[in-house]
């Protein structure tokens, strides 16, 4: 089993930043691609960005492209999202997974399908 546990949500204003903390415990994250995922009120959790295993690979879904960036630090089972320019379509509470494999194919990356392990969230506000 692994344990997710996400912090670093809050209140901000529009233009403004938040950065994101994943921290893993339990069984290694080791080769996982590992993914976040937020969820607005009333509507479905979808895909935001993920990183492979070795960092080197990541995905985005297209509204947050060049401005969010993930990141991950194997030694600290740790993954981060970098979140800057935020916006109040951006409101929503945002989810850690882990996909317990090293996923390969973009569609498969984010399919929330694909993820075995998921944190508690972390609500994350952006006002106008």
């Amino acid at each position: 089993q692994v344990q997710l546990v996400e912090s670093g949500g809050g209140l901000v204003q529009a233009g403004g930043s938040l950065r994101l903390s994943c921290a893993a415990s339990g069984r290694t994250f080791s080769g996982y691609t590992m993914g976040w995922f937020r969820q607005a009120p009333g509507k479905e959790r979808e895909f935001v960005a993920a990183i492979s295993w070795s960092g080197g690979i990541t995905y985005y879904t297209g509204s947050v492209k060049g401005r969010f960036t993930i990141s991950r630090d194997n030694a600290k089972n740790t993954v981060y999202l970098q979140m800057n320019s935020l916006k109040p379509e951006d409101t929503a509470v945002y989810y850690c997974a882990a996909a317990g494999t090293e996923l390969q194919q973009s569609m498969v990356v984010m399919s929330k399908r694909s993820y075995k392990y998921w944190g508690q969230g972390t609500q994350v506000t952006v006002s106008s």
